[in-house]
């Protein structure tokens, strides 16, 4: 045998062994979820009434009456059955008292108040049974943009401009604690029954989970690169979601672990809502409405607000937004003065609307930079 014969065997054998080392390092793509099959949603009805921006919005816990609060500096109360199938005697009340635009409201279920905050600094307590304010809670140095009622407590969270969220006591209207710890905007908030009981968001980009019996900070979640401007929480699973102009992120709630982001909605995301069926609903300030699966984070739909007629195409955008306490209907709050009523297509089938697994796969095995 030849010198270059053992050479040539030499160099054969090693070609053999590098791709053997090759084939074992090559792994398995990941293995990719299938979204639960969702139908897609459609306009039912439109409702006007407001005369300014349409900002915040709260259900009554019977679901038969619903409450929205705009920038003409009223409280608006409408009849939920009237408004889903468009009856135009739909509004029941006006509350008239803040002499700023409206940005937070809250129905109690366990009483019958409800809250409402405002850009001229007050928080106010009104009764619906004399549908008048019974109580004031002063202390917010500048507007206020959010306002959550305790699930369990006797407890009032309220948030704005000052940066630090405000617990009140609802009946001796004095503040419990002044949570303080962001150094911007505090846009949004959360509250559990449990550890955390607190979750705030910021425009300084800050996720903040509270330990309420200390009042301070537990987990401080820096993941997000814009202004974090609303929150949503599953009604069944203890996680949330946050969401900003760079992505939605979903997190574990107990102690604020990362578990996917929800890419595609890239504008300012004003407003998420979810239901019990694992919808998950986004609002963008140029009108854009994205449809998720909340398990799987897979977009099953895409949609554009339609402004009212009379309208600038300027004015499609959506501020709030709200599913009712059935989860059926979803209530969004727009920068055309008006309430748009969406539901599920009841024709739609899986056949007809079906899952586009191919750009769900492509999608989740793609290289993502976090």
């Amino acid at each position: 045998v030849t010198p270059g014969g053992n050479a040539l065997a030499l160099s054969a054998g090693g070609a053999g062994l590098t791709s053997t080392a090759l084939a074992l390092s090559k792994k398995a793509p990941p293995k990719v979820h299938v979204p639960d099959w969702h139908a897609p949603w459609k306009l039912k009805a439109v409702v006007s009434g407001h005369l300014g921006w349409v900002r915040a919005i709260s259900f009554d816990p019977s679901n038969k009456w619903f409450v929205t609060g705009s920038a003409d500096r009223t409280i608006k109360v409408w009849d939920l059955a009237k408004c889903s199938v468009g009856a135009p005697d739909g509004l029941m009340l006006t509350l008239t008292g803040h002499i700023s635009c409206v940005r937070g409201l809250a129905v109690s279920d366990r009483t019958t108040y409800m809250f409402s905050v405002a850009e001229d600094k007050m928080v106010k307590c009104w009764d619906l049974e004399q549908n008048k304010v019974v109580r004031h809670y002063h202390g917010h140095l500048s507007g206020v943009y959010a306002c959550e009622l305790h699930p369990s407590l006797d407890l009032l969270v309220t948030a704005g401009r000052d940066s630090v969220a405000r617990v009140w006591d609802i009946r001796t209207a004095r503040s419990a604690f002044v949570l303080g710890g962001h150094q911007n905007t505090v846009g949004t908030i959360l509250c559990n029954p449990v550890d955390p009981q607190i979750i705030t968001g910021s425009h300084d980009c800050q996720v903040r989970l509270w330990d309420l019996a200390a009042g301070k900070t537990m987990a401080t979640l820096t993941n997000h690169k814009k202004a974090v401007r609303c929150l949503a929480s599953h009604p069944r699973e203890f996680s949330f979601v946050s969401a900003a102009a760079d992505n939605l992120k979903k997190w574990q709630t107990r102690d604020g672990k990362f578990m996917r982001n929800l890419s595609g909605h890239n504008t300012i995301i004003n407003a998420v809502a979810c239901n019990e069926d694992g919808v998950l609903v986004s609002g963008g300030d140029n009108g854009s409405l994205h449809f998720w699966d909340y398990s799987t984070g897979y977009n099953f739909q895409q949609m554009d607000t339609i402004v009212q007629p009379g309208s600038l195409d300027a004015e499609a955008g959506i501020y709030a937004m709200g599913f009712d306490k059935t989860g059926t209907r979803l209530i969004t709050c727009e920068a055309d003065k008006t309430l748009k009523i969406w539901a599920e297509d009841d024709t739609a089938t899986e056949d007809s609307h079906p899952i586009d697994m191919k750009a769900w796969t492509k999608a989740c095995r793609q290289f993502k930079r976090y």
